[in-house]
Order: C-alpha cells, then structure tokens, then sequence
C-alpha cells in the first residue's frame, strides 16, 4: 500500500508541528516560572517564627546590604520528615557573620507524593539547589562565600547515606561548597527544626 502526500500536507503537517512544539516550549517556560514564583513567594519566616515582610529574594539583599560592613558567608540546607501520608520539607538560609553570629531565614511546605529514602534527599537536595542558584546573583554581588549543606550522614551505617554520592554530585556540580553530616548544620540543625 503507498501513501501519496501533497506538498501542501506535508506544510500543514510542519506547520501543526512546529505550533504543537511552541506551544508545549510556552507550557514548560510557564511551569517553570510559576515554580520560581512559588519558591520565592512561598511564606519565608525568621527561625524565630516572625513572617517577612517581602519575598526573599529582596529579603537575603537587605539583609547582605545591612551586613556589607561585616564578613559574611550563607550556608543553605533543606530537611524533610514523614508525618502520615505528607512529608514535610523545609529549607534554611543561614547568615553568618565572621566572629559574631549570625541570623537564619525558612520556608516550609507539605507533599503529599510518597517517597523512597533516595528520592526525599535528593529532594532535599534540590530544594537548597534551587534556592542557591536563584540567591547566586544578590551573593555575588556582595562577594559571599556560599554553602550547600545536605542532611545526608557521611557514615554509611546510616541509612540516609544511600543518597550521598548523588547529593555530593549534585551540588558539586552546579560549583557549590558541598558539606554533609556532621558539618550540615544548615539542614541538620536550622531546617530540621521547622519539620520535627
């Protein structure tokens, strides 16, 4: 059996396609920034529990702008917990300030999607890397130093260290500073307080 197609079907095949391929470019771009709107948008807290008044990204360049006199470095981590059938996740921004302290920025938010082990850290992981390329410029441009610190154990007696060699990976390869347990205290510490 042959198929003869005209000159004028084959255009309108092109043509449906090529709308078809724009179209589903325009869905993704629109995904992706309404995922960037949420992130930045997402209710960001002091530790404390005190709400910001902006969106954190003009958040992280007042606060850079109201240390510049001080040397600073930021250390980002994310933590979950299962709490019935949602898991939690939550991301800390820590301000430190060389010699003298420091101040801590979270965000939490609730998934009902069921996740192995592997997959809730390397969420994890993906939350602190998505915040840290976003914040990336506003550091730059006041020469901080940046952290991404994962809540996965280095010991592999441990089973969140099933997710290590990716999580490592991962933030290595985006070029971040990559720290684990124990040194993870962003994670471990700031943001696992928000979950537990």
């Amino acid at each position: 059996m042959a198929f003869i197609i005209s000159d004028c079907t084959i255009i309108e095949i092109c043509t449906a396609n090529v709308a078809f391929s724009l179209q589903l470019v325009d869905s993704i771009v629109a995904f992706i920034s309404s995922l960037y709107l949420n992130f930045v948008n997402m209710a960001w807290r002091k530790l404390e529990g005190e709400l910001l008044e902006n969106d954190i990204l003009t958040e992280v360049e007042y606060a850079l702008n109201r240390e510049k006199d001080s040397r600073m470095k930021v250390c980002i981590g994310s933590d979950s917990q299962v709490k019935g059938g949602v898991t939690e996740f939550a991301t800390a921004i820590v301000f430190l300030r060389e010699g003298r302290g420091g101040f801590v920025f979270v965000n939490k938010y609730v998934s009902e999607r069921n996740f192995s082990l592997k997959e809730r850290m390397l969420h994890e992981v993906s939350d602190s890397i998505n915040f840290a390329y976003q914040i990336c410029p506003i550091l730059d441009k006041y020469a901080v130093e940046l952290e991404v610190h994962a809540d996965i154990n280095t010991d592999p007696s441990f089973k969140s260290n099933v997710a290590l060699k990716e999580a490592m990976g991962y933030i290595l390869g985006m070029g971040y500073t990559f720290k684990a347990k124990p040194e993870a205290f962003a994670s471990t510490y700031c943001a696992g307080k928000v979950v537990s």
